[in-house]
């Protein structure tokens, strides 16, 4: 028996934080019974229905890491008719982005339907290391690094310990190239960062998640990742 947010999330219906949301909304029946409860527990045996939709108790676990070009949103499905990163991928899996990438944001975006590693990869206290690259209007200056570097105040909450450096000036375009290493995902993190050093970005890149780069995967290509790779995200090798 596990909990029930478990399962959900190990079948790759969607990850842990996602399926206790559903759960609370009552949204997920086991054997018939709505179940709002988040300690419920449950056995692969039982047959669980999210939103109507049968869980599949053993699906293979799929990986891909696509060089998301601009354009293109970070989620399965849009409202408005515009392409999806899940879109560009060729599986008869149901996928989904782990964390996400604005519209215009380019570069490094993993996508599974293993709810175990995004919870993994997601959750702040694995300090998962995300590299940006970032061109900013006006000339940064090293003590305007140092306070990203110590956190900025972006809606009342300090962010966490970044690491930042200068990769390019460009003075008579007024521009700075600047690369940022943080370990959070909140949402136009990076973006908000620089605003408030009052640096607007004007082009913004992913470089690599952990210790996955883009090297060899062109902008709107995919691969998918090997076993070692995934067990090196989990922690399991190096």
């Amino acid at each position: 028996m596990e909990r029930l947010q478990k399962i959900i999330s190990k079948t790759g219906f969607a990850s842990r934080r996602k399926a206790e949301e559903l759960i609370s909304k009552g949204k997920v029946k086991v054997n018939g019974e709505i179940i709002t409860e988040m300690g419920y527990k449950a056995s692969y045996d039982d047959f669980i229905e999210v939103n109507g939709i049968p869980l599949n108790k053993t699906e293979d676990k799929v990986y891909f890491l696509l060089n998301k070009p601009r354009g293109v949103v970070t989620t399965t499905k849009d409202e408005k008719g515009r392409k999806t990163v899940v879109d560009l991928i060729k599986t008869n899996k149901r996928i989904y982005p782990i964390g996400r990438l604005d519209y215009d944001t380019t570069g490094l975006i993993l996508l599974t339907n293993d709810g175990e590693l995004t919870n993994y990869l997601t959750h702040p206290r694995n300090k998962i290391e995300k590299v940006y690259v970032a061109k900013v209007e006006g000339i940064v200056i090293k003590e305007e690094l140092k306070k990203l570097c110590n956190g900025v105040i972006i809606d009342g909450k300090k962010t966490g310990k970044a690491k930042a450096k200068i990769l390019k000036i460009d003075k008579k375009n007024n521009t700075s190239v600047v690369e940022l290493i943080i370990c959070e995902g909140r949402n136009h993190q990076v973006k908000n960062m620089f605003k408030t050093i009052n640096h607007n970005v004007l082009k913004l890149k992913r470089e690599s998640v952990a210790f996955l780069t883009l090297d060899g995967v062109k902008p709107g290509e995919y691969r998918e990742l090997t076993i070692k790779e995934v067990k090196k995200l989990y922690g399991e090798g190096n």
